[in-house]
């Protein structure tokens, strides 16, 4: 049903110019969504990267809005548990999953997955991409430089151990790349997310980790952990004093973490297109550009198409990774 149809020809030929903002007040009044608050679904435990984009995101988009965007946060099983319900969920446009790179490597690691991230989700928008940055405590690493932390890791071989979000999230596979690179070995510990990974390097129960920005960025400018080193060819801004991979030796060592936004396969196009909308805004907004850059990130700039492929690629990626480390998860 077209709204704009209801009013006299005489009045729409009059309104002229106003016609495309007459347009405009239909498509939305049209479309209505969002009439409740929207479920976002954020796969692991409050406190990780995750959440760092999540929060700011779901105020800002009550404020544009006027409705909620409730983060609704399902940990377990490196991500999967929670992709795994929203992808389950009523695609009626009121349920919106926020998955990650570790979306992109769990194809490869987990065999059985009760969802497939290609085929159950339609891509929205490519959210955050944040460096990936090696982070120790202080107390247990004494080595205040890479090349000083390298060689003591050379060392002694399995002496030292990193925490991460899981088996199989980037965190790990950051971790596995580093070793196939340096020709090193590190004891894995896995968490269930970030949070509780980072919690227990700050109180110094692990030595060492392989962290997205976005949770470290606070702790490192605090002092508790101390980062050694930025993945990829160069420095990060909200980082300038830490070397990157390349200027280390380690050209080969790119690990971004990144952010997106699906849907529910079935969800209504109206209710996609408005989501991209809103989004899109979000991203020029003064605050979320503020948070963003104070963890290091960019905002995507991609397509929803254009997203889909990104995240074809990453898949494709990782599972040569997968393969190389050897790496299995029951």
């Amino acid at each position: 049903m077209h709204h704009a149809t209801s009013f006299p020809r005489r009045t729409l030929l009059r309104a002229g110019a106003a016609g495309m903002a007459l347009t405009a007040l239909g498509v939305r009044a049209q479309s209505g969504w969002p009439t409740k608050p929207v479920n976002l679904v954020v796969p692991f435990p409050a406190g990780g990267g995750t959440d760092a984009f999540a929060r700011p995101l779901s105020a800002q988009f009550a404020k544009q809005t006027g409705k909620q965007l409730i983060v609704d946060n399902r940990g377990g099983a490196g991500g999967t548990l929670g992709a795994t319900i929203a992808a389950r969920a009523q695609p009626d446009g009121y349920t919106l999953f926020m998955g990650a790179i570790h979306h992109a490597i769990a194809p490869s690691v987990y065999p059985k997955l009760d969802y497939d991230l290609q085929r159950d989700f339609v891509p929205l928008a490519l959210l955050a991409e944040v460096p990936q940055v090696l982070v120790v405590n202080p107390k247990r690493v004494t080595a205040t430089d890479f090349k000083t932390f390298l060689a003591e890791l050379k060392k002694s071989p399995g002496k030292l151990n990193y925490a991460s979000a899981g088996g199989g999230t980037s965190h790990h596979l950051a971790g596995e790349l580093f070793k196939l690179q340096t020709g090193t070995f590190i004891t894995h510990i896995p968490y269930r997310g970030a949070g509780p990974a980072l919690q227990d390097l700050i109180s110094g129960n692990v030595d060492m980790m392989f962290d997205g920005l976005g949770s470290s960025a606070a702790h490192i400018k605090g002092g508790r952990i101390k980062a050694l080193m930025v993945a990829g060819a160069q420095r990060n801004p909200s980082l300038p004093d830490v070397p990157c991979a390349a200027e280390l030796g380690l050209p080969d060592y790119k690990v971004t973490t990144w952010y997106g936004l699906w849907a529910p396969k079935g969800t209504p196009a109206e209710a996609q297109a408005r989501v991209v909308e809103e989004v899109r805004k979000a991203g020029a907004a003064e605050e979320i550009r503020a948070v963003w850059a104070s963890n290091g990130a960019q905002f995507g700039a991609l397509t929803p198409a254009q997203f889909g492929d990104y995240v074809q690629a990453e898949i494709t990626r990782w599972a040569g990774v997968v393969k190389a480390a050897n790496i299995k998860l029951d």
